[in-house]
C-alpha cells in the first residue's frame, strides 16, 4: 500500500473530518496578539493548503463492482504537499504536490490519467471556487511504480482575507489587571470569531473521486 499524505485535524472546520495543512511562508502576518504569558501569535492572511480527508488516495480496480484486494489495478496517493504564496492586492496561493502510484500488472508500458480538484474554501465550509485538472502517470515496461508532479493555484482578495481594523484593535488591545475584561479572551468573543472565520481561506487539493471510490476510501 502507498503511504498517503499525513493529515492534521483543523479545529472548527466542518468541511471534512480532517485536513493536511501547510501554512504559507514569508512574514506577511497582520496581527500580533500579546497574551498574559507573553506568547505572540502571528496571523498570515495567505490561504492554507491541505488535502481533505478521504481524497488523498485513489484505487482503480480491474473489474466493475469488485473492491477486493485481488482486483486492485492501480493505487495512487497525493503526498509532499507544499505551498507558496505571493503577496499583493490579491494573494496568489499555489499548492504543489507529488503523486505516487503503484500498479499490479507490470507488463508493458502504460499511461494512467487521474483527475484531481482544487477548491477555495472560506470560513471552513463555503466553497467559493473549484477547478479540475489531470495528473499523468507513465509506467515503464516491467515497472510497478510511477510518480508525477502537479500543482493548483488560486487568487484571493487580500482585503477579504484580512481582519477589519476594529477587530484587530479589539484583539491586540493591551489589558491590565483590574480591567473589567482583563480575564476575557478576545478570541472567544462571537464578533471576533465570526471575523476570523470570514477571513479564513483554504486551498484544498485532492483526487476527483467517484462515489464508489470515495466510499471505498471511507470504509478501509
Amino acid at each position: 500500500m502507498i503511504a498517503s499524505a499525513r493529515r492534521i485535524a483543523l479545529l472548527g472546520a466542518p468541511l471534512v473530518a480532517a485536513l493536511a495543512l501547510s501554512a504559507c511562508g514569508g512574514g506577511r502576518g497582520e496581527l500580533v496578539v500579546d497574551e498574559a504569558v507573553g506568547v505572540k501569535a502571528l496571523r498570515d492572511p495567505c490561504p492554507r493548503v491541505g488535502v481533505p480527508d478521504y481524497t488523498g488516495d485513489v484505487t482503480l480496480f480491474t473489474a466493475p463492482g469488485r473492491t477486493d484486494s485481488g482486483a486492485i489495478d492501480v493505487e495512487a496517493a497525493i503526498t509532499n504537499v507544499r505551498s507558496q504564496c505571493t503577496d499583493g492586492d490579491k494573494l496568489y496561493s499555489v499548492a504543489s504536490f507529488d503523486v505516487l502510484a503503484r500498479r499490479t500488472d507490470t507488463r508493458g508500458a502504460r499511461r494512467v490519467e487521474l483527475p484531481y480538484f482544487s477548491t477555495v474554501v472560506r470560513g471552513g465550509n463555503i466553497v467559493v471556487a473549484k477547478r479540475l485538472g489531470k495528473v499523468v502517470l507513465d509506467f515503464a515496461d516491467g515497472q510497478a511504480r510511477a510518480s508525477a508532479k502537479a500543482e493548483a493555484g488560486a487568487y484571493v482578495e487580500k482585503s477579504e482575507a484580512s481582519l477589519p481594523e476594529d477587530i484587530v484593535k479589539r484583539i491586540s488591545r493591551k489589558r491590565r489587571a483590574g480591567d473589567e475584561d482583563a480575564a476575557v479572551d478576545p478570541l472567544s468573543q462571537p464578533e471576533v470569531k465570526a471575523a476570523l472565520a470570514r477571513a479564513n481561506f483554504e486551498l484544498l487539493v485532492g483526487f476527483q473521486l467517484t462515489d464508489d471510490q470515495l466510499q471505498y476510501n471511507v470504509r478501509r
